[in-house]
This record gives C-alpha cells, sequence and structure tokens, in this order.
C-alpha cells in the first residue's frame, strides 16, 4: 500500500493496513509445531523482552498483558483463529507467554466427575 493508495476494507468495514498475507505472518504453516492449543486457552505475557520480534507477535504480547483468550487474539489481529493458535504456540515456546489450557475433557468427550462436582459446589454457594 502506498500513501495515495486507499486502505482496504475488510468484510466488517474496518479498516486493514496489512501489507504481508496471513499466511506469510506464520511462514505458511496452518498448525503450530507445539500442542494444539484450544481456543478457549488464556494466555499471558512473561516479562521477556520482546522489541526484536515481528509486529503481530508483539501484538500479542501486549494485549497479553492480561488474560486473555485465543479467540480474543485472533479477533484483535483480525486473522482466523489458527494464525492466532501457531502464533500464541510460537511465542509459548519460546517462552513470551504463558499458556493455560483447560483440563483435557474425561470419557466420551465429557467433563471429568472432578470438574462437574466443584461446578455443582460453586452454583451451591451463591
Amino acid at each position: 500500500m502506498t500513501p495515495d493508495e486507499p486502505a482496504r476494507r475488510t468484510d466488517s468495514g474496518r479498516r486493514d493496513d496489512r501489507v504481508v498475507p496471513v499466511y506469510a505472518v506464520t511462514g505458511g504453516r496452518t498448525r503450530s509445531s507445539g500442542r494444539d492449543l484450544p481456543v478457549e486457552s488464556l494466555v499471558l505475557a512473561t516479562d521477556r523482552w520482546a522489541g526484536d520480534l515481528q509486529k503481530e507477535h508483539r501484538m500479542i504480547i501486549e494485549l497479553a498483558g492480561r488474560p486473555v483468550s485465543l479467540m480474543e487474539v485472533g479477533a484483535a489481529l483480525r486473522v482466523p483463529v489458527g494464525v492466532a493458535r501457531v502464533l500464541v504456540s510460537d511465542l509459548a515456546d519460546s517462552g513470551y507467554l504463558v499458556v493455560h489450557a483447560p483440563a483435557p475433557a474425561g470419557v466420551g468427550g465429557r467433563p471429568a466427575a472432578e470438574v462437574l462436582n466443584r461446578l455443582l459446589a460453586g452454583l451451591r454457594a451463591r
């Protein structure tokens, strides 16, 4: 985009100043090299200095100054969740983020009995 060209608009009408295509940000990867992160995972930035990282990585770290979900990261960067998952995974593997993933589901994809008991106790306490 040159200074004389108008910024492209996304489907939602927001301005899109992205110069590099989304797939180039992840090096063409659609899956993370580490563990697969559920979309409800929460991420939090560490105190590691991130000044030498690319723009999208720095944006994620800034956003993760407070606990933020993987879905929120994707929305804030205006990228698909799969791209956000790859970027967050890369940052976590490099020590820039701490990922808090939900407990794995129990048998048949159902929550474990312990989780259900804690949920019930919390509801009864209200």
